[in-house]
């Protein structure tokens, strides 16, 4: 998959594309969607399969105070998008001046004369152009007069829920992850490094891996069973996400307790994935170390059940 970083590193010979343009947060299941259809199509028709998508997020220069926080940061959402059989990326950088482009503009100099689009695949509520002016109304209108065609995918619904982004989001943020990782078409996870432990778990519970600052989306407070990616090995583990109370601490923190662990190279810079399977309890403040480590134990015994029962039906 080629990477673009910005419009001018798109090179003339690229041929003709089918592309979708959006921000892609999540590459959730309507995502997958387009994306399997319009490479489907990019490939009958001798071209190439083009994402448009843009960093930092259109809301975090339009509206900062409203911008969400992210499902997926570029890194990862190249990474997924890249699983799929799109030929190209296009990261383009969102500015104020792109900002102010009209929509004919858009579809004029990116669309037909930089990207030569044969096809535009876009969800029915996509908009586009200086102040969201233009819809999928305006993009086919202006495919006739430029030569492409506008393909419009209908809502998807998944368990009584919109397939989005805006609708995973609270989802995640209230700890309901099996909802998500339907949307999703697969468990939500965040990439770190490790962060500076504490001691706590050393000391009081079982070994930990604290997760460094972490400024996009994470689920509620609350314990989690998860897995967590220590490199090239993966580790079953309980997870709390919060302030931990009972310590008296006032920082957020995202502690993994290891279930199968064993002396690993973990250095600053070694990537994380921790891994989002299902929430247990929220976080409580207990009234003694005595009763946290009870708690755990607990814990410990409910995620060990749970991957047991993984392993039962092949997961």
């Amino acid at each position: 998959m080629q990477v673009f970083r910005k419009l001018e590193d798109v090179p003339p010979d690229l041929g003709p594309t089918v592309v979708s343009v959006g921000n892609f947060d999540g590459v959730h299941l309507a995502h997958q969607e387009v994306v399997r259809r319009m490479a489907e199509r990019a490939h009958a028709l001798g071209g190439k399969a083009m994402i448009l998508t843009f960093e930092p997020h259109p809301l975090r220069i339009l509206r900062p105070d409203v911008a969400p926080k992210l499902l997926t940061p570029l890194v990862q959402k190249l990474q997924l998008l890249e699983q799929t059989r799109v030929d190209a990326v296009l990261v383009l950088p969102f500015t104020r001046d792109l900002s102010l482009m009209t929509a004919h503009d858009f579809a004029r100099q990116v669309l037909m004369e930089k990207l030569h689009a044969r096809e535009v695949h876009e969800g029915y509520n996509f908009h586009f152009g200086h102040k969201a002016q233009g819809n999928v109304k305006t993009l086919g209108k202006l495919g006739e007069e430029m030569g492409f065609t506008a393909v419009v995918y209908p809502e998807q619904l998944l368990r009584g829920h919109h397939v989005s982004s805006s609708e995973i989001r609270p989802l995640i943020t209230e700890g309901s992850m099996g909802e998500a990782r339907a949307l999703l078409g697969r468990p939500f996870s965040i990439f770190s490094t490790p962060g500076r432990g504490r001691g706590y778990g050393h000391k009081y519970t079982v070994p930990t891996i604290n997760l460094s600052r972490y400024d996009e989306l994470v689920p509620a407070d609350g314990v989690y069973i998860t897995w967590l990616r220590v490199g090239g090995e993966c580790f079953q583990a309980v997870t709390n996400v919060g302030k931990r109370p009972t310590f008296g601490a006032d920082s957020f923190a995202i502690e993994s307790h290891l279930l199968n662990f064993h002396l690993i190279e973990l250095l600053a810079e070694t990537e994380l994935e921790l891994i989002f399977l299902k929430r247990i309890r929220a976080e409580i403040k207990f009234p003694s170390v005595e009763a946290l480590r009870e708690q755990i134990a607990k814990d410990v015994h409910r995620a060990r059940r749970y991957f047991r029962l993984l392993k039962v039906f092949g997961e």
